[in-house]
């Protein structure tokens, strides 16, 4: 009977998270202020008081999440994780609860990989796609036919849980491979708001700039295994974490498999750290039987 402790990614922020932390935890006021330091703007005002738009700028979003999912944890968790995972952007979150990275340094590496997909979806219009009730396996063929036909990028990019995997690649790309998906039977195949292909080829730029800052980086040995996206398996060794790490902005987020190992590892208890509650309902998804809870 182990815990693994859970970080979000991108999507789950809003307008007024971390407030209450900030509010009734001195050291989640102490955090956030060192946060707004390290930054050099007051991200704490946009997390309390800012507009949806403003919140959705990619270098407020990813350090936004960041800071709330590890101040909760901080400050709320009852007990140490026996594992730890993140979806995304999480996996920074999850590298902090498991010790691997201090949260000055994880903050600073979060800031450099937000700006640098920013700057690599301004560079090509790309986008990403989420496709219902088709089967992994057949929406990988999909994107491999449409890849080998058109020339396009389109990959398979987040696992999310059984029967939504989110695909992402090139404007054209996507717009053959959702067609191609409804007509193989996809229940939907929707086109998402988001800013560019993430966990495609197409951040490669970001990738390469991200990997100069990670290399410079302390990283210490956890003190606990973390399952990675780019894996799905535990990983204990700090330099196999660096370089899954580095290969996650252009490798795809298998969530599904990551807690199909933590089950399989013997978690029965799964606590969300941060904003919002995708994945505990991902987490359900997958495997009904855990408990499932949230802090922050």
């Amino acid at each position: 009977m182990s815990h693994a402790f859970i970080f979000p990614g991108q999507g789950s922020q809003f307008s007024g998270m971390g407030k209450s932390l900030y509010d009734t935890h001195e050291k989640a006021k102490q955090m956030m202020e060192a946060a707004n330091d390290i930054l050099g703007f007051r991200i704490t005002d946009i997390m309390f008081s800012g507009s949806e738009e403003a919140l959705k700028q990619t270098n407020v979003t990813q350090p936004a999440i960041f800071i709330h999912s590890v101040v909760a944890f901080e400050c709320l968790a009852e007990q140490k994780p026996d594992m730890v995972a993140g979806h995304s952007l999480g996996e920074f979150s999850a590298l902090v609860a498991n010790k691997v990275l201090s949260y000055e340094d994880a903050l600073r590496l979060v800031s450099v990989r937000a700006e640098a997909m920013q700057k690599a979806c301004l560079s090509q219009p790309s986008t990403m796609a989420a496709v219902l009730a088709l089967a992994d396996d057949k929406v990988e063929e999909i994107c491999k036919q449409i890849q080998g036909s058109s020339g396009e990028v389109v990959v398979p990019a987040n696992y999310n849980c059984p029967g939504q995997l989110v695909i992402s690649g090139s404007v054209k790309g996507i717009e053959l491979a959702c067609a191609a998906m409804k007509e193989a039977g996809a229940k939907r195949a929707l086109v998402l708001s988001v800013g560019g292909a993430f966990h495609s080829p197409l951040m490669e730029s970001a990738r390469e700039e991200l990997k100069a800052k990670i290399e410079s980086t302390l990283f210490n040995d956890p003190s606990c295994p973390i399952y990675q996206n780019v894996v799905a398996k535990a990983v204990s060794d700090k330099e196999d974490i660096k370089q899954n790490l580095i290969a996650q902005l252009t490798g795809a987020v298998k969530w599904t498999q990551s807690v199909q190992a933590m089950v399989g590892d013997g978690a029965t208890q799964f606590t969300e750290c941060g904003p919002g509650k995708v994945l505990q309902g991902l987490v359900q998804k997958v495997h009904k039987e855990v408990l499932t809870e949230g802090i922050g």
